[in-house]
């Protein structure tokens, strides 16, 4: 059977190619209905940015080729079995896979979608866990006044999370005109500069893969504040002034990252468990506010050409097949 497969095949280029797919033992037959770009990682993939050291650790299930190119990448697809076992057929399930219009998978990395989650919405499952973790990571308390520096899709997915803890203060920093007036429509405060920094943040979270970011989160918390950072930088060097009050304010800076539950959580929680917690967060409709841009599959190379050149505008970019 073929299909149609999103290739980097250098720095510069990505296309569509036509290939033969066919199926392995125990594998299931998946027509592609949406699937989600990840710009952070997507625009670093794209461009080549990935460290030797990391070409294992980023590899994701399906890949096909290397991070020296040509490669397929990608992480969020919802579609519907077509074949398979009788109890799945018709079913829509999300998977972890490359861009691609059809696909074998084994049943096992199949995730079936409570029939309340639309597929579009689904899309955005794999970036929730990332939000989810940077939560966990954070030990989030009750009532702390919260930064969030950037309102791309992990951004505003944190947002959205951050304001049912009851007495969030979330203040958002984002400097793209259409993304800032994203989050006062949806009722968050917002601004585009903090001049200024107060150090009167309890917790900050960068989502920008920016070090000028970073460093406003971290002049902004105050004695014994945390930074989150959620950014992945690839291969670019990262320069912060850990000078000032960093040291002499016991302030922390936080890695996190979605591959692992955190330690602290493990003793109750797993990754079945996150994934329930995932699909309860998804019934909320306002997820839907947050996926703004709609691309053909036959554009996504136009789109990574964009992308590799800057900042786009979108929150959530999502290819319909």
């Amino acid at each position: 059977m073929e299909a149609k497969a999103l290739w980097h095949l250098s720095e510069s280029s990505t296309v569509l190619k036509t290939t033969d797919i066919s199926a392995e033992d125990h594998s299931c037959l998946v027509r592609s209905l949406y699937s989600l770009v990840s710009t952070g990682t997507e625009r670093l993939i794209a461009q080549g940015k990935v460290p030797e050291s990391l070409h294992k650790a980023m590899k994701v299930p399906y890949m096909q080729g290397s991070f020296d190119f040509p490669l397929t990448y990608g992480y969020s697809i919802v579609g519907e079995v077509i074949k398979g076992p009788d109890r799945l057929i018709g079913k829509s399930v999300h998977i972890m896979h490359p861009h691609q219009s059809y696909l074998y998978a084994h049943e096992q990395d199949l995730t079936i979608l409570p029939s309340q989650i639309p597929a579009k919405r689904a899309v955005l499952i794999s970036n929730l866990e990332t939000v989810v973790n940077a939560i966990w990571d954070s030990k989030l308390m009750l009532g702390e006044k919260i930064l969030v520096v950037g309102f791309g899709i992990i951004g505003a997915l944190l947002c959205e999370v951050l304001k049912k803890f009851p007495a969030a203060d979330i203040v958002v920093l984002e400097k793209n005109e259409f993304r800032y007036k994203k989050a006062q429509s949806l009722g968050f405060k917002a601004t585009r500069s903090l001049t200024q920094p107060s150090s009167s943040v309890d917790l900050a979270f960068n989502t920008t893969s920016n070090e000028q970011a970073l460093q406003i989160c971290i002049d902004s918390v105050g004695f014994e504040g945390r930074v989150v950072e959620l950014s992945w930088y690839g291969d670019q060097p990262v320069n912060i002034q850990l000078g000032n009050s960093f040291h002499h304010l016991r302030k922390k800076i936080i890695s996190s990252q979605v591959s692992r539950i955190p330690g602290h959580m493990t003793n109750r929680w797993d990754y079945q468990r996150r994934k329930k917690l995932i699909f309860d967060l998804l019934v909320d409709t306002r997820f839907d506010e947050l996926l703004t841009d709609e691309i053909s599959f036959d554009k996504a190379p136009d789109f990574f050409h964009q992308l590799r050149s800057g900042p786009v505008d979108p929150i959530g970019t999502i290819i319909k097949y």
